[in-house]
């Protein structure tokens, strides 16, 4: 362990990899401030920039696209009251407000320094957690990571959305889409038509880049272009030293909630932002100043999300399971790399995951000093027209699908994927689902295939191991969670329709 980490730790204080980390972070903050572009977007554009690099190196930067777009939703929030990502959306219960008192400045130094205390707080936990849970991990087989992926898919009705129909439906074609190219035990082609490209099944690069990318550019075009109000104030008002020392237990408190949603799968920042608002609210002494602009609700809600980005890590990290669609994205750079998250990751690679956990750790470091050098400059940022932004993007995201295999191929699908993420967003179907299933259904199939084979074709495999039964169970309470909600949710629609007639 301690060769690892001094191996990790050479490993992320690289040059190049702490230059990586720095741009990333400002590319981070770029796509989570700027309404429109978001993190899961910025990610899907880096990883084909990132083959071919030292893991170092990409790594780092995929981290710091990570931390710095889940801050920097903020940024939009507070200012115009447009949350930058779905992870700020907790930030306008109070950011907007403190804007309009002139305090603009304080605001987004609180907005920096309460997400560096949530994010350094889960990287904390993130590296004494995720090694020991990785150590249970090593006794799982075919038949563990079998019931792992089904667990798995089974999250897929938490990233659902508003319709857990339609966030099936995303599922499903996943899954179809999954079963392109050959099969991974036999090695019969499925669904291939004869095209040679198709064998190997889908690249999950073009296909990221096509539905997070394209598919947002093509949104993009219906809707009326915004410019930022040249009134947003932006005062000279700074945090003092004594509203931080004040909120230590607000902070600390949003930090622990924060970073449990997050190894929870299919909840996310956004979820975390709320709990902590309403914990912090229920604890204040003075509650009629929330929702006016109140500081210390806005401590609350940025350092509940950002303490997230570690936490979800853990899952990602020593069982291979993304808790939500951020992560599903960094599984997929991680799987290009050649390396397969699991417990066997902290065995075959343990420099690597030391690296990651000390470059998230420099990442908000970085986003301290970038934050907090930036409140006079982030107002400009926000005002770079989308009719330069897009043509950028749709110029990147198709160099970057070429040279994964200098192909044309994977450019195309790309394009395919961009109009068919676009097709699913115009009838409110969500791309989560979708692409956690492109993901997961491969290790899904080929763990089951191989306890069959173990068994001699006996199913009992899979209830008669202890771990792999537990989790199964875990998977089953879960869907019958989800059914009950949605069973309360029709009878509660059907009871308001009766008052409503």
């Amino acid at each position: 362990m301690s060769s690892d980490f001094i191996a990790g730790l050479l490993f992320a204080l690289l040059p190049m990899a702490i230059l990586a980390n720095f741009v990333g972070v400002l590319l981070g903050i770029v796509f989570g401030a700027l309404p429109g572009l978001t993190a899961t977007m910025g990610l899907a554009l880096l990883i084909p920039l990132t083959l071919g690099l030292d893991p170092a190196i990409a790594f780092s930067a995929l981290l710091g696209v990570y931390v710095g777009s889940i801050y920097a939703g903020s940024i939009t929030a507070v200012l115009i009251g447009t949350p930058g990502t779905a992870a700020a959306a907790a930030a306008l219960l109070e950011g907007p407000a403190l804007t309009k008192k002139g305090e603009a400045k304080k605001s987004l130094m609180m907005v920096t320094v309460a997400s560096v205390i949530g994010g350094l707080f889960s990287c904390l936990v993130l590296a004494i957690v995720a090694p020991q849970l990785a150590r249970v991990a090593l006794s799982f087989g075919p038949p563990e990571y079998f019931a792992l992926a089904l667990f798995g898919i089974s999250i897929v009705a938490g990233v659902a959305g508003k319709s857990l129909m339609r966030g099936l439906i995303a599922g499903v074609i996943g899954l179809f889409i999954a079963t392109i190219g050959m099969d991974p035990i036999t090695g019969i082609s499925r669904f291939t038509f004869d095209n040679t490209n198709l064998l190997g099944g889908i690249d999950i690069v073009p296909a990221l880049v096509g539905l997070f990318a394209i598919s947002e550019v093509l949104s993009r075009l219906e809707t009326q272009v915004t410019t930022v109000n040249d009134k947003v104030i932006d005062s000279k008002v700074g945090l003092k030293l004594k509203e931080i020392t004040r909120n230590w237990f607000n902070l600390l408190r949003s930090s622990v909630i924060g970073t449990f949603i997050g190894i929870i799968p299919a909840t996310g920042s956004g979820i975390a932002g709320y709990v902590s608002y309403n914990e912090a609210k229920r604890a204040s002494k003075d509650k009629d100043q929330w929702g006016k602009g109140n500081i210390d609700g806005l401590a609350a809600t940025e350092s509940g999300n950002s303490a997230v980005t570690g936490g979800a890590l853990v899952p990602l990290l020593t069982l291979g399971i993304p808790g939500d669609v951020i992560t599903a994205v960094m599984l997929g750079a991680l799987m290009i790399q050649g390396l397969t998250p699991g417990p066997m990751l902290f065995v075959n690679n343990g420099d690597i995951v030391y690296g990651i956990f000390i470059a998230l750790i420099i990442a908000n470091i970085f986003v301290l000093i970038v934050g907090l050098a930036g409140t006079k400059v982030f107002p400009k940022l926000l005002r770079i027209p989308e009719t330069v932004l897009m043509p950028i993007i749709v110029v990147l995201c198709i160099l970057g699908s070429y040279s994964i295999n200098n192909s044309m191929f994977d450019v195309i699908i790309m394009f395919t994927f961009g109009l068919l993420g676009y097709l699913l967003l115009k009838v409110e179907i969500p791309l989560a689902p979708l692409l956690l299933a492109l993901i997961l259904a491969p290790i899904l199939e080929k763990n089951f295939q191989r306890s069959i084979l173990i068994s001699d074709g006996a199913l009992n495999i899979f209830i008669t191991r202890p771990i792999s039964l537990v989790i199964i169970l875990v998977t089953l309470t879960v869907i019958g969670f989800i059914i009950f909600s949605e069973y309360r949710k029709y009878i509660q629609s059907k009871k308001g329709g009766q008052i409503d007639a």
